[in-house]
């Protein structure tokens, strides 16, 4: 068959974890010494430094793309897509808008004032690839987030491609994005890691790129934060007799053209259905263009496993973490209970997984190869810096002197000890 089926006995789901994580292995490719030495290159010669790997790599010096450029792309914008983008971005905000933690403060007791202030980061660098994977959508998907959230300003770096996309300009514009600057690759995370001259430094970088911005972005964390070390991306869908074939081949197929080491799996309880989910996808995916990258990715680490119960697909499910869960049974909520670790998931027969990469409102940005199990959604969260705000009264502070005395002597930090007991002549 198209997709290789198994039958669930233990052994297979562990294989299909184990391809799984070699994916995850194979798409680490040997240049973290490249990136290091460009990374430290900027840090020491800043500017300087930038502007040799820019014109080397992106053919030009470093730039600030202007509001008149950006207002152009706007107008000359398919005005199909330029409404698709704006009503995207608004169900971005509605969604982000709900999420939005907030400052509070309480009384624990008399004299106890205790609190949180919840404040948008200062600066925040944004990565658009730029060439042919360009994606307007992950523009909003950052971008929106970040202005919900409160980012004072937020400076998104693209390659300077000869014909910069228009889509992805107006969806820098219809996001709210502060400056857009003409730099690419790892030149570009390293120079809004330590900044250099007129190109800021940043509190944190978030977006997509190649495995040089990946690595460039797990080194620079640290001295700025990221949202995270995105792998291959991956579909997992859990699917009973109802479930339409047509429709699952489909929403499979959509994560297999990302590229070869995308991951495209079904959890069912029919073997009927396995087969006819493959050879649907066969049959559809011969008619797309991308059939050859396609192909691979189902050879590669595409299957069916087939469980006498869908709880032992769901078991299954929270072992693999997807980025991507679909569930497509006569009931899909009552499942949901079951289901722990997954970046996002997609309830019923009318919630397939380009949804969510492009309309519903949740961010598309997802945790991939397993990090679901303790990594969340890209959300207003991960532009807030949250600070904890203590005030005690004389006599508050006096009913927990000897507590706090103890406390610290018994760590023998006497320093400790005595910034208390100083106040109360102890």
């Amino acid at each position: 068959m198209f997709l290789k089926t198994v039958l669930a006995d233990g052994k297979a789901e562990q294989q299909v974890i184990r391809e799984m994580k070699q994916r995850a292995a194979a798409a680490r490719s040997d240049i973290e010494k490249t990136v290091a030495a460009v990374m430290a290159d900027v840090q020491a010669r800043g500017m300087e430094a930038v502007r040799e790997y820019a014109e080397k790599f992106d053919g030009k010096a470093p730039y600030i793309v202007s509001q008149e450029t950006i207002d152009a792309a706007y107008e000359r914008c398919d005005p199909t897509v330029r409404t698709a983008l704006e009503r995207a971005a608004k169900n971005i905000r509605d969604y982000h808008e709900q999420m939005l933690a907030r400052t509070w403060e309480y009384e624990r007791a008399p004299g106890e004032k205790l609190g949180q202030t919840v404040r948008g980061l200062t600066r925040v660098g944004l990565y658009v690839p730029g060439g042919t994977a360009a994606y307007p959508s992950s523009v909003l998907m950052n971008a929106v987030p970040a202005k919900v959230a409160g980012v004072e300003e937020l400076i998104m770096v693209t390659p300077p491609t000869e014909n910069m996309s228009d889509a992805v300009l107006t969806a820098a514009k219809i996001a709210g994005v502060d400056k857009v600057i003409a730099i690419g690759g790892t030149q570009a995370i390293a120079a809004l890691t330590y900044g250099a001259d007129w190109i800021p430094q940043v509190d944190k970088i978030v977006g997509p790129g190649n495995a040089y911005v990946a690595a460039a972005k797990k080194m620079a964390y640290g001295t700025v934060d990221i949202d995270m070390i995105a792998g291959p991306s991956e579909v997992l869908v859990i699917a009973d007799y109802t479930a339409n074939p047509t429709w699952v081949a489909a929403d499979l197929l959509s994560q297999a053209e990302h590229d070869k080491l995308a991951s495209a799996v079904l959890l069912t309880d029919s073997m009927a259905q396995a087969q006819a989910i493959s050879a649907e996808m066969e049959r559809q995916a011969k008619e797309l263009p991308r059939w050859e990258i396609i192909r691979e990715s189902v050879e590669g680490y595409g299957c069916a496993v087939v469980f006498e119960e869908l709880e032992d697909a769901c078991a299954m499910a929270n072992v693999v973490a997807p980025e991507h869960l679909e569930v497509v049974t006569d009931n899909p909520r009552q499942w949901l209970p079951y289901l722990k670790n997954a970046g996002a998931i997609f309830l019923g027969q009318y919630a397939p997984e380009p949804l969510g990469d492009y309309m519903a409102g949740p961010c598309h940005v997802l945790p991939t190869s397993g990090t679901a199990r303790f990594f969340s959604p890209l959300s207003t969260d991960t532009f807030l810096k949250k600070t904890s705000v203590i005030e005690y009264s004389r006599g508050a502070l006096e009913n927990l002197a000897d507590d706090i005395i103890a406390l610290a002597k018994c760590e023998k930090l006497d320093a400790h000890a005595n910034s208390v007991a100083v106040r109360f002549g102890k």
